[in-house]
């Protein structure tokens, strides 16, 4: 077994990227407590919510209260597509905002209208001015193995990609699976390159559980040297503009999987559970992962 890190940190991402995409309605005082309740399971770098139009995502279209509702702990980051989402962001006082693009063209069209090179044309002044005002900025790359409407994703072009954000000042790189297609050896061969060639930036992994190998990518972005991962309490998750993408992979199992190999993650898993438990009535499909179905199993049973 190659070297493993000794502590990883665990972006949770399901207020925002595990909600996005619920058919239901979820009431903004439940988000609040749903974040709460993953503060206390020790969370301590968070996705809060995204500054997005609500006529596309009206999921997030109480972004500025989940903003005014949330105690601030941590890291907290708040997703902004474009010049007015970051605006509106900065005036909600966020002072670390993420940014996204897909590395695919198709993809990006489907998500925001522009192409790739549009969409960081578009983004270049504004993470400088950010940077300028020292934001912390991540930024999220879509699409980084296989896209839904292109295939197969040329490493090169997430490489390239990834390098023009760390060329703008961005602080963080969250690459994504976004459809869950990548397979290990596809994990291991990118994020080793990364970690070669962008050695100052963070590097951080998300991938998605579409066919049950999330776990098994995240073992291998790890001995790639990747000390952090994007999780979702329940497995919550799915992009509204990726046909296929279900839920990011799920917070307790991977907090269970990483601390019986002894890493350290600061989090609780039965905290997480309990966060859960929280947001569970209100989404429209039940949640079965792992160490949630333990965890209701033996609340039953005592």
């Amino acid at each position: 077994m190659l070297s493993l890190p000794k502590k990883v940190a665990i972006i949770e991402v399901g207020p925002r990227d595990g909600l996005q995409n619920e058919k239901n309605q979820v009431p903004t005082e439940v988000k609040l407590r749903f974040i709460s309740a993953l503060q206390d399971a020790g969370v301590g770098e968070m996705e809060l919510t995204s500054f997005v139009s609500p006529k596309w995502v009206p999921q997030m279209g109480d972004a500025a209260d989940i903003m005014a509702g949330t105690e601030r702990t941590g890291r907290q980051f708040v997703l902004a597509p474009n010049e007015r989402g970051i605006a509106n962001a900065r005036a909600a006082e966020a002072d670390s905002i993420a940014v996204f693009v897909g590395v695919t063209d198709a993809f990006n069209k489907k998500n925001i209208n522009r192409t790739t090179d549009e969409s960081m044309e578009q983004l270049a002044p504004q993470i400088r001015k950010m940077k300028e005002d020292g934001l912390f900025v991540r930024a999220c790359i879509s699409t980084a193995f296989h896209c839904p409407f292109e295939g197969p994703v040329d490493s090169e072009r997430t490489i390239n990609l990834c390098k023009h954000f760390s060329e703008l000042g961005a602080d963080e790189l969250s690459v994504a699976d976004t459809i869950g297609m990548a397979t290990p050896e596809e994990s291991y061969r990118l994020f080793s390159r990364l970690k070669k060639e962008l050695p100052d930036i963070l590097l951080t992994a998300h991938f998605h559980d579409t066919r049950k190998m999330a776990l098994a990518n995240i073992f291998a972005s790890l001995q790639a040297g990747i000390d952090r991962l994007d999780t979702s309490a329940g497995g919550l998750g799915g992009c509204p503009f990726a046909p296929g993408a279900t839920g990011n992979v799920a917070t307790e199992d991977v907090v269970n999987m990483l601390e019986r190999m002894d890493i350290e993650t600061g989090i609780s898993v039965d905290g997480i559970c309990r966060a859960v438990d929280v947001v569970a009535p209100h989404v429209s499909r039940p949640i079965t992962t792992g160490m949630y179905t333990l965890y209701k199993n033996a609340q039953r049973i005592g």
